[in-house]
């Protein structure tokens, strides 16, 4: 079983942007209670506007498991309920697999958008186009 979140502002470092705010993803499987909580404390992160998206650490989750990828479906569910997303930081090779699996897609901190550029890459511009 998890505990809810803690209590007071959540864990933000160096790596996660201003506009993100971060949730740890707890190892094991969660009673109903614990992720009602969770989807509670990602909706109340979305609730002012000030995030965009919510970070979920799911590096510690050790073997992944159905529970997680049904935890972060839920969670998914909730944040675009609240008008955002959830990210996922540093995802283990088999939770990506598993989740590819199931086809639950979901952002990974550091990755590219679908459909957008990856930083610093400029379109190429041919001579002749119309400009536009």
């Amino acid at each position: 079983m998890i505990s809810a979140p803690p209590a007071g502002p959540p864990h933000v470092d160096a790596d996660t942007p201003a506009d993100l705010a971060a949730v740890p993803i707890p190892p094991g499987p969660a009673d109903p209670h614990a992720v009602a909580r969770l989807e509670a404390h990602v909706r109340a992160l979305l609730a002012d506007g000030r995030v965009g998206a919510v970070v979920c650490d799911v590096g510690r989750i050790g073997e992944p498991g159905l529970w997680h990828v049904e935890l972060l479906a839920r969670l998914e569910l909730a944040a675009r309920r609240g008008g955002g997303r959830i990210r996922l930081r540093d995802p283990a090779p088999a939770l990506a697999a598993l989740l590819a699996l199931v086809g639950l897609r979901l952002q990974v901190e550091g990755q590219v958008e679908e459909g957008e550029p990856a930083g610093g890459v400029q379109e190429a511009v041919e001579t002749g186009d119309p400009a536009g």
